[in-house]
Protein backbone atom coordinates (compact mmCIF):
# COMPACT_ATOMS: atom_id res chain seq x y z
CA UNK A 1 0.00 0.00 0.00
CA UNK A 2 1.05 3.42 -0.69
CA UNK A 3 2.88 4.96 2.44
CA UNK A 4 0.97 7.78 4.39
CA UNK A 5 2.70 11.22 5.27
CA UNK A 6 1.17 12.75 8.58
CA UNK A 7 2.18 16.21 9.25
CA UNK A 8 2.11 17.63 12.88
CA UNK A 9 0.89 20.84 13.49
CA UNK A 10 3.39 23.18 11.77
CA UNK A 11 5.07 20.97 9.71
CA UNK A 12 2.26 20.74 7.16
CA UNK A 13 3.91 23.05 4.03
CA UNK A 14 7.09 20.57 4.77
CA UNK A 15 4.99 17.57 4.41
CA UNK A 16 3.91 18.80 1.07
CA UNK A 17 7.10 19.34 0.04
CA UNK A 18 8.22 16.42 0.80
CA UNK A 19 5.31 14.62 -0.90
CA UNK A 20 6.26 15.75 -3.90
CA UNK A 21 9.84 14.25 -3.52
CA UNK A 22 8.07 11.09 -2.52
CA UNK A 23 4.99 11.02 -4.31
CA UNK A 24 2.66 9.58 -1.67
CA UNK A 25 -0.59 10.48 0.38
CA UNK A 26 -0.45 13.42 2.82
CA UNK A 27 -3.17 11.96 5.54
CA UNK A 28 -5.46 13.94 7.60
CA UNK A 29 -4.89 14.44 11.41
CA UNK A 30 -6.01 16.31 14.28
CA UNK A 31 -4.17 17.60 17.38
CA UNK A 32 -6.52 19.12 19.91
CA UNK A 33 -5.37 20.57 23.30
CA UNK A 34 -7.49 20.71 26.49
CA UNK A 35 -7.70 23.76 28.62
CA UNK A 36 -5.35 21.98 31.28
CA UNK A 37 -2.09 21.66 28.89
CA UNK A 38 -2.94 18.05 27.72
CA UNK A 39 -3.17 16.64 24.45
CA UNK A 40 -5.73 14.56 21.79
CA UNK A 41 -4.04 13.16 18.86
CA UNK A 42 -7.14 11.92 16.05
CA UNK A 43 -6.19 10.35 12.58
CA UNK A 44 -8.58 10.54 10.15
CA UNK A 45 -7.11 9.01 7.12
CA UNK A 46 -7.04 4.97 7.26
CA UNK A 47 -3.40 3.75 8.24
CA UNK A 48 -3.81 -0.57 8.92
CA UNK A 49 -1.65 -1.90 6.97
CA UNK A 50 0.51 1.26 5.85
CA UNK A 51 3.70 3.00 6.41
CA UNK A 52 3.40 5.73 8.30
CA UNK A 53 5.49 8.86 7.97
CA UNK A 54 5.09 11.44 10.87
CA UNK A 55 6.43 14.68 9.67
CA UNK A 56 7.52 16.75 12.84
CA UNK A 57 10.64 19.36 13.12
CA UNK A 58 11.80 19.13 16.94
CA UNK A 59 12.74 22.71 17.48
CA UNK A 60 11.10 24.09 20.95
CA UNK A 61 10.52 20.51 21.70
CA UNK A 62 9.13 20.21 25.12
CA UNK A 63 6.03 21.19 23.72
CA UNK A 64 6.02 18.92 20.58
CA UNK A 65 7.28 15.48 21.91
CA UNK A 66 4.15 14.37 23.41
CA UNK A 67 1.43 15.01 20.60
CA UNK A 68 3.96 13.27 18.82
CA UNK A 69 4.45 10.47 20.99
CA UNK A 70 0.38 9.85 21.04
CA UNK A 71 0.40 10.12 17.30
CA UNK A 72 2.78 7.47 16.82
CA UNK A 73 1.64 5.36 19.01
CA UNK A 74 -2.38 6.16 17.79
CA UNK A 75 -1.01 4.70 14.20
CA UNK A 76 0.11 1.66 15.66
CA UNK A 77 -2.67 0.95 17.88
CA UNK A 78 -4.61 1.66 14.25
CA UNK A 79 -2.47 -1.47 12.90
CA UNK A 80 0.00 0.86 10.79
CA UNK A 81 2.82 -1.57 9.43
CA UNK A 82 5.28 0.58 10.77
CA UNK A 83 5.54 4.24 11.58
CA UNK A 84 8.96 6.33 11.34
CA UNK A 85 9.81 9.85 11.66
CA UNK A 86 10.92 12.24 9.57
CA UNK A 87 12.78 15.30 11.99
CA UNK A 88 14.42 17.84 10.12
CA UNK A 89 15.85 19.55 13.12
CA UNK A 90 16.52 17.27 15.79
CA UNK A 91 16.49 18.45 19.42
CA UNK A 92 18.11 17.42 22.11
CA UNK A 93 21.78 16.58 20.77
CA UNK A 94 24.01 19.28 21.98
CA UNK A 95 23.68 17.83 26.04
CA UNK A 96 26.11 14.75 24.43
CA UNK A 97 28.17 14.56 27.98
CA UNK A 98 28.09 15.61 31.25
CA UNK A 99 29.52 18.78 31.72
CA UNK A 100 28.42 20.08 35.34
CA UNK A 101 28.24 17.03 37.80
CA UNK A 102 24.58 16.13 38.65
CA UNK A 103 23.50 16.56 34.83
CA UNK A 104 22.44 13.50 32.43
CA UNK A 105 23.33 13.22 29.36
CA UNK A 106 20.02 14.35 27.45
CA UNK A 107 20.91 13.18 23.74
CA UNK A 108 21.42 9.43 24.93
CA UNK A 109 18.18 9.70 27.16
CA UNK A 110 15.73 11.68 24.41
CA UNK A 111 17.20 8.46 21.87
CA UNK A 112 16.22 6.07 24.31
CA UNK A 113 12.18 7.43 23.97
CA UNK A 114 12.04 8.20 20.35
CA UNK A 115 13.72 4.97 19.47
CA UNK A 116 11.04 3.35 21.82
CA UNK A 117 7.86 4.52 19.59
CA UNK A 118 9.07 4.51 16.08
CA UNK A 119 10.68 2.37 14.03
CA UNK A 120 13.10 4.84 11.59
CA UNK A 121 14.11 8.47 11.89
CA UNK A 122 15.75 10.72 9.62
CA UNK A 123 17.08 14.39 10.06
CA UNK A 124 19.21 16.64 8.34
CA UNK A 125 23.23 17.40 9.99
CA UNK A 126 22.43 16.84 13.37
CA UNK A 127 24.58 18.26 16.02
CA UNK A 128 27.35 14.97 15.78
CA UNK A 129 30.26 16.81 18.06
CA UNK A 130 30.68 14.13 20.50
CA UNK A 131 29.05 11.00 19.28
CA UNK A 132 30.17 10.67 15.28
CA UNK A 133 27.18 8.66 14.32
CA UNK A 134 23.19 8.64 15.17
CA UNK A 135 23.40 4.61 15.66
CA UNK A 136 25.69 5.25 19.09
CA UNK A 137 22.83 6.30 20.83
CA UNK A 138 19.57 5.38 18.34
CA UNK A 139 18.61 1.69 18.37
CA UNK A 140 16.34 1.92 15.20
CA UNK A 141 17.62 2.76 11.70
CA UNK A 142 18.42 5.97 11.29
CA UNK A 143 19.59 8.25 8.23
CA UNK A 144 21.52 11.82 8.58
CA UNK A 145 21.12 13.67 5.09
CA UNK A 146 22.94 16.30 4.39
CA UNK A 147 22.42 20.05 3.55
CA UNK A 148 26.01 20.63 1.93
CA UNK A 149 24.43 19.85 -1.49
CA UNK A 150 21.49 22.25 -1.51
CA UNK A 151 23.45 25.17 0.78
CA UNK A 152 26.24 24.96 -2.44
CA UNK A 153 23.29 25.06 -5.09
CA UNK A 154 22.12 28.30 -3.68
CA UNK A 155 25.84 29.93 -3.05
CA UNK A 156 26.90 29.46 -6.74
CA UNK A 157 23.67 30.82 -7.92
CA UNK A 158 23.52 33.90 -5.45
CA UNK A 159 27.05 34.75 -4.38
CA UNK A 160 29.88 35.65 -6.46
CA UNK A 161 33.55 34.74 -5.22
CA UNK A 162 32.31 32.98 -2.02
CA UNK A 163 34.65 32.33 0.65
CA UNK A 164 32.99 30.24 3.15
CA UNK A 165 33.60 30.97 7.21
CA UNK A 166 32.64 28.46 9.69
CA UNK A 167 32.24 30.05 13.25
CA UNK A 168 34.23 27.43 15.20
CA UNK A 169 36.23 23.84 14.76
CA UNK A 170 32.87 22.12 14.76
CA UNK A 171 31.82 23.76 11.33
CA UNK A 172 34.62 22.96 9.99
CA UNK A 173 32.51 19.51 8.24
CA UNK A 174 29.64 21.84 6.78
CA UNK A 175 31.74 24.53 5.65
CA UNK A 176 34.30 21.91 4.44
CA UNK A 177 31.70 20.23 2.68
CA UNK A 178 30.26 23.24 0.98
CA UNK A 179 33.59 24.76 -0.17
CA UNK A 180 34.45 21.76 -1.92
CA UNK A 181 31.49 21.52 -3.78
CA UNK A 182 32.24 25.19 -4.88
CA UNK A 183 35.82 24.88 -5.29
CA UNK A 184 36.65 27.93 -3.83
CA UNK A 185 38.34 28.21 -0.12
CA UNK A 186 37.51 28.25 3.05
CA UNK A 187 38.28 29.59 6.86
CA UNK A 188 37.26 28.12 10.08
CA UNK A 189 37.35 30.82 13.78
CA UNK A 190 37.95 29.57 16.79
CA UNK A 191 34.75 30.16 19.58
CA UNK A 192 35.18 30.22 23.38
CA UNK A 193 31.76 29.88 24.88
CA UNK A 194 31.33 31.26 28.62
CA UNK A 195 27.91 30.92 28.64
CA UNK A 196 24.53 30.57 26.77
CA UNK A 197 24.94 34.19 25.33
CA UNK A 198 28.37 35.01 25.80
CA UNK A 199 30.74 33.81 23.26
CA UNK A 200 34.07 34.96 21.67
CA UNK A 201 35.48 34.20 17.93
CA UNK A 202 39.09 34.70 17.07
CA UNK A 203 39.38 37.16 14.38
CA UNK A 204 39.99 35.97 10.49
CA UNK A 205 43.01 36.41 8.93
CA UNK A 206 44.85 35.77 5.85
CA UNK A 207 41.60 36.52 3.17
CA UNK A 208 41.78 37.32 -0.22
CA UNK A 209 40.66 40.59 -1.35
CA UNK A 210 37.55 41.28 -3.16
CA UNK A 211 35.33 37.52 -2.08
CA UNK A 212 32.48 37.50 -0.49
CA UNK A 213 32.49 36.19 3.29
CA UNK A 214 29.66 33.41 3.73
CA UNK A 215 28.88 32.31 6.98
CA UNK A 216 27.81 28.66 7.55
CA UNK A 217 26.80 27.41 10.90
CA UNK A 218 24.84 24.08 11.92
CA UNK A 219 22.06 25.82 14.39
CA UNK A 220 21.36 29.26 14.86
CA UNK A 221 19.88 29.59 17.91
CA UNK A 222 20.66 32.52 20.07
CA UNK A 223 23.02 33.29 17.15
CA UNK A 224 25.52 34.84 19.27
CA UNK A 225 28.31 32.56 17.66
CA UNK A 226 27.43 34.00 14.30
CA UNK A 227 27.21 37.65 15.41
CA UNK A 228 30.86 37.40 17.02
CA UNK A 229 32.09 35.90 13.86
CA UNK A 230 30.31 38.61 11.99
CA UNK A 231 31.93 41.13 14.22
CA UNK A 232 35.29 39.27 13.27
CA UNK A 233 35.21 39.23 9.64
CA UNK A 234 34.14 42.83 9.60
CA UNK A 235 37.30 43.66 11.45
CA UNK A 236 39.05 41.89 9.01
CA UNK A 237 38.17 44.40 6.48
CA UNK A 238 35.65 42.30 4.54
CA UNK A 239 32.51 42.93 2.88
CA UNK A 240 29.23 42.18 5.56
CA UNK A 241 28.32 38.24 5.00
CA UNK A 242 25.80 36.31 3.84
CA UNK A 243 24.52 34.28 6.98
CA UNK A 244 23.36 30.57 6.62
CA UNK A 245 21.73 28.36 9.37
CA UNK A 246 20.88 25.07 8.57
CA UNK A 247 18.85 24.92 11.43
CA UNK A 248 17.23 28.17 12.20
CA UNK A 249 16.41 28.26 15.61
CA UNK A 250 16.20 31.90 16.07
CA UNK A 251 15.21 31.78 19.69
CA UNK A 252 13.31 35.26 21.17
CA UNK A 253 14.72 38.03 18.99
CA UNK A 254 18.17 36.49 17.90
CA UNK A 255 17.40 37.14 14.03
CA UNK A 256 16.52 40.69 14.41
CA UNK A 257 19.99 40.35 16.56
CA UNK A 258 21.99 39.05 13.83
CA UNK A 259 20.49 41.36 11.28
CA UNK A 260 21.38 44.50 13.59
CA UNK A 261 25.04 42.84 13.88
CA UNK A 262 25.73 43.56 10.42
CA UNK A 263 24.45 40.55 8.36
CA UNK A 264 24.17 41.19 4.60
CA UNK A 265 21.54 38.63 4.13
CA UNK A 266 20.14 35.80 6.12
CA UNK A 267 18.99 32.75 4.67
CA UNK A 268 18.18 29.41 6.27
CA UNK A 269 17.12 25.80 5.22
CA UNK A 270 13.83 24.63 5.62
CA UNK A 271 14.25 22.64 8.61
CA UNK A 272 12.36 24.44 10.71
CA UNK A 273 10.00 26.76 9.62
CA UNK A 274 10.88 30.61 9.42
CA UNK A 275 11.17 33.73 6.96
CA UNK A 276 14.18 33.21 5.95
CA UNK A 277 14.10 29.89 4.58
CA UNK A 278 15.75 29.90 1.08
CA UNK A 279 17.31 26.08 0.77
CA UNK A 280 15.16 23.59 0.17
CA UNK A 281 16.39 19.79 1.31
CA UNK A 282 12.92 18.05 0.79
CA UNK A 283 14.26 16.21 -2.14
CA UNK A 284 17.15 15.01 -0.16
CA UNK A 285 15.38 13.83 2.56
CA UNK A 286 12.82 12.28 0.32
CA UNK A 287 15.47 9.93 -1.29
CA UNK A 288 16.53 8.67 2.28
CA UNK A 289 12.99 7.68 2.97
CA UNK A 290 12.84 6.08 0.19
CA UNK A 291 15.43 3.82 0.98
CA UNK A 292 14.22 3.27 4.83
CA UNK A 293 11.00 2.45 3.16
CA UNK A 294 12.25 -0.22 0.71
CA UNK A 295 14.13 -2.45 3.66
CA UNK A 296 12.34 -5.37 4.57
CA UNK A 297 10.45 -5.15 7.71
CA UNK A 298 11.96 -6.92 10.78
CA UNK A 299 9.42 -8.40 12.86
CA UNK A 300 9.37 -7.96 16.71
Amino acid sequence: MIPILLAMPGNEQFALHLDRALGCEVGRMEVHRFPDGESCVRILSPVHGRDVILVCTLDRPDERIMPLYFAACTARELGARRVGLVAPYLSYMRQDARFREGEGVTAAHFARFVSDFCDWMITVDPHLHRYRRLAEIYSIPTRAVGAAADIAAWIEEHVERPLIVGPDAESEQWVGAVAERLGCRHAVLEKTRTGDREVSVTALCDVEAGCTPVLVDDIASSAQTMIAAVARIREAGMAAPVCIAIHPVFAGGAYDDLLAAGAARIVSCNTIPHPSNGIDIADAIGLAVGELLAEPLIEP
